[in-house]
């Protein structure tokens, strides 16, 4: 059986975000029609706008703006914590309709891996053995939807699984701010960090300051603060110059 590997795409956003953002806030301040208004956003580049309005706290208008991901290479530890943002939708393969008879991907945790290639093995013969489990209960079940159903009690939380979310922009900062912070679990945290990336290329005015609070002030943690705010800082920059934004 396989392990899996982190793989997150963008298959899909609103197109032009920014000026989705810009045209909605203005349109909240402005007598003029929705075509005028469209007309004057289009002619025009919005960054200046639409930071400003973000530093206004003005973020409902962000909620016009959708991203769309392909996520694969990720643990069901993971879609347990990923599902509890609400303010998303999602689509995951299903453990009913989807048979792993013929082996299922599974996740390794990098402090297993860092314990050498002895534990390693002894995961990997783990997951063998959940999967041994796994098709005699299919055997016993009958084969089919409802055998799957039952038998897949037995599988890991570190089973792969694949799925597409959609959150919009003011969600997706929300999101930002919790999982890439340095106290989230560490597979959340890169899914997290790839997304991120992902939406910084597509639209870099809605999220050049997103991520983890300390980016943009002081750590929201507190006493557990990791106390690595000029480190996180720091790699903004470079990640800023890296993808060319100013």
């Amino acid at each position: 059986m396989p392990r899996a590997e982190l793989k997150v795409e963008l298959i899909r956003c609103t197109p032009s975000p920014e000026e989705t953002v810009a045209l909605a806030a203005r349109l909240c301040y402005s007598r003029a029609t929705v075509e005028a208004l469209h007309e004057k956003v289009s002619a025009q580049d919005q960054t200046a706008f639409v930071e400003k309005i973000m530093n206004m706290g003005h973020e409902s208008v962000l909620e016009h703006t959708s991203f769309t991901f392909g996520v694969e290479g990720v643990s069901r530890v993971l879609l347990a914590q990923l599902t509890r943002h609400r303010l998303a939708s999602f689509s995951v393969q299903s453990q009913r309709y989807v048979s792993y008879e013929g082996g299922f991907g599974y996740i390794i945790p990098p402090r297993i891996e860092a314990l050498g290639e002895d534990a390693v093995r002894e995961y990997e013969a783990q997951m063998a053995q959940m999967h041994e489990w796994y098709c005699r209960w299919q055997e016993r079940l009958g084969k089919g939807e409802g055998s799957n159903e039952d038998a897949r009690f037995v599988l890991p939380g570190a089973c792969e699984t694949r799925l597409l979310m959609t959150m919009n922009a003011r969600e997706l900062r929300h999101f930002f701010s919790l999982r890439m912070c340095s106290r989230a679990q560490w597979e959340i945290r890169e899914l997290a960090t790839q997304m991120h990336r992902l939406c910084l290329q597509a639209a870099p005015a809605l999220f050049e300051d997103a991520g983890p609070g300390c980016l943009r002030g002081r750590c929201p943690e507190g006493e557990k603060s990791c106390g690595q705010a000029a480190r996180v800082r720091g790699e903004r920059e470079q990640l800023l110059k890296e993808l060319c934004i100013e």
